[in-house]
């Protein structure tokens, strides 16, 4: 056992100094960044255009007390509402025909309101009307109410915590988690299909093979793209920290997973290792019996698509805690690691997360070890049948 795990060590440090040594390494470490500035810009424009240009602008030529009310109305409602929900107002002269003042090349405004608040008058395009009437009809209720009636003063009583609240806050801290782990997996583990292709092609793998046993090969470079991965998320984690801290945010109203933080987070690191080595362990053994890239590129997307039914019935399961949805979640191997994460969020039991990870790590090591025995079988043409060699010791 030792001398596989030496070996494995050797060809996890060969994989780990070629891949992150590369130059093409620097680039696959600012490629996932590279989308999100872009979609932070053309958020950041689109808000900008929404807000500017996109709300129609109605003109509001009332009595003085009438103006007043109205812009009163529209200031609660847009605090209640959102100020994206109703059209923006401007005062504008009085004058004896708002059809004339529409007409003229000067005018900002897609429709003037006129009349009292009692007896609104619209005045504008048959499409402008049609969008504005209802929204100009709250805002004079709105202000008449303020005439008639009397606005209720709600009665503030303040506790320190809420159980129903916590539960929602901890219900969202387990779905964060669950996307995020499942983000880095589907964008990391895909990587290792074409691992063993290129060298199979040049026939190294046949003087590997030779040297080391083929359980480590398989073991050794899936520890390598592990450890590749995890010097990935540490980049990727502090750019996000370090843009999170210049922009002076802070994360005191975060709530707290029912195991803690510091717990959480371990969790989280062993939890992605797992769902990595799962799928990594998986796709190694597929993309072992691949002889060519485009067999490889063939199997990506049926595989892509395996990997969301498993994360939507992770997904499932955090609603339903105890459920047997969320049981069969946390047994299946490929969707345990989602759903114990979102479990160490809401439940503060730590044993089931220790069963969780032996179970899972049975399942790393019994597909490495049918991977190897496919790969020898089908690819280097030795070996009986395969599930006869499954539980005894690896050679070379």
């Amino acid at each position: 056992m030792m001398h596989l795990w030496r070996a494995a060590y050797v060809i996890a440090r060969r994989d780990f100094t070629a891949v992150v040594l590369s130059r093409t390494f620097i680039l696959f470490l600012l490629g996932p960044l590279l989308p999100i500035l872009i979609g932070f810009a053309f958020g950041g424009l689109g808000d900008k255009i929404s807000s500017t240009d996109l709300r129609p602008v109605v003109g509001v030529a009332m009595s003085a007390q009438d103006n007043a009310a109205l812009e009163r109305a529209h200031d609660r409602l847009a605090e209640r509402m959102g100020d994206q929900t109703l059209p923006r107002l401007r005062r504008v002269s009085a004058t004896p025909s708002p059809r004339i003042q529409l007409a003229r090349s000067d005018s900002a405004v897609v429709a003037i309101l006129t009349g009292s608040l009692a007896r609104p008058v619209l005045t504008g395009k048959p499409d402008d009307l049609d969008r504005l009437q209802g929204d100009i009809s709250l805002l004079s209720t709105a202000a008449l109410a303020e005439r008639t009636l009397r606005f209720v003063t709600v009665e503030r009583q303040e506790v320190a915590t809420s159980q129903g609240a916590q539960a929602q806050g901890r219900l969202i801290i387990g779905r964060i988690a669950q996307v995020v782990m499942f983000f880095l997996t589907i964008l990391l583990a895909g990587m290792i299909l074409s691992n063993l292709v290129e060298e199979k092609t040049n026939k190294i793998i046949e003087i590997l093979a030779a040297a080391v046993p083929i359980d480590a090969i398989f073991l050794g470079k899936l520890m390598a793209m592990l450890a590749m991965s995890f010097v990935g998320i540490a980049f990727w984690g502090s750019t996000a920290f370090a843009i999170f801290a210049a922009l002076g945010g802070h994360a005191t109203g975060l709530p707290v997973p029912a195991v803690g933080w510091p717990i959480f987070l371990t969790l989280a690191v062993l939890y992605f290792a797992m769902a990595y080595t799962l799928l990594g362990s998986l796709f190694l053994g597929i993309g072992a019996q691949a002889a060519t890239v485009r067999e490889v590129q063939t199997l990506n997307m049926p595989i892509t698509m395996g990997q969301m039914l498993i994360f939507f019935f992770a997904s499932y399961a955090v609603d339903h805690m105890g459920s047997p949805a969320e049981v069969a979640a946390c047994i299946f191997p490929f969707s345990s690691p989602f759903a114990m994460i979102a479990r160490a969020g809401q439940d503060a039991a730590i044993w089931p997360h220790l069963v969780a990870l032996v179970w899972q790590a049975v399942f790393v090591a019994l597909i490495i070890r049918v991977g190897v025995l496919l790969f020898r079988r089908h690819v280097m043409q030795s070996g009986g049948r395969w599930w006869k060699n499954l539980f005894r010791p690896a050679t070379g």
